[in-house]
This record gives C-alpha cells, sequence and structure tokens, in this order.
C-alpha cells in the first residue's frame, strides 16, 4: 500500500513550510499517522515531529442548464500534515 499519494503544494502550505517546518500530502484514506510518519521519514529522510490528519468529504453539486440537470462530485480524500524537525526541510521542487 502506497501511503504518500501526492504533496500538495499551495501558498499556505508553502508558507507553514518555510515558517513552521510543516508540509502538507494527501495520503491513503486507510493510512493512520504512524504509518503517515514512516513514510514521509523513509521517503524524504527527515524526522517527522508532529503529524495531523483531516478526512474531506466528496462535495456534490448540482447545475440547472438549458439542457437539464447535470450533477458531479469531486473526490473525496485524507490530507496530512507533518512537521519535521528544526532545521530539517523537504525540498519538493528539485530532482536529486
Amino acid at each position: 500500500m502506497s501511503i504518500i499519494i501526492k504533496p500538495i503544494i499551495t501558498e499556505k502550505i508553502t508558507k507553514d513550510g518555510e515558517v513552521f517546518n510543516r508540509f502538507g500530502f494527501i495520503v491513503d484514506k486507510r493510512a493512520n499517522k504512524i504509518q503517515v510518519k514512516n513514510a514521509v521519514e523513509a521517503a524524504y529522510g527527515v524526522s517527522v515531529v508532529n503529524v495531523n490528519t483531516m478526512n474531506y468529504r466528496a462535495d456534490r453539486s448540482v447545475k440547472y442548464t438549458k439542457s437539464g440537470l447535470i450533477t458531479g462530485k469531486t473526490n473525496a480524500y485524507k490530507k496530512a500534515v507533518v512537521q519535521v524537525k528544526e532545521g530539517e526541510t523537504i525540498d519538493f521542487y528539485n530532482n536529486i
């Protein structure tokens, strides 16, 4: 089971990474905090201090158009915000 699906790169998470050493990831819905911690430490070679996880539900929408009703939904996902040890960082932009 692949725990880390992809990193989150937004303005807010990038600022948290610079100021508080916190980085965001979209992770598998079945993964717990210990599995997320071990996966980040193995993938990026950093020491993880704290892990916060959030479950996001699927948003459903209905649009009323001239041709009729259009329904849709977004995917549900789990987000993990990982705080690394002071002085360490994760660089998503450099391919080494």
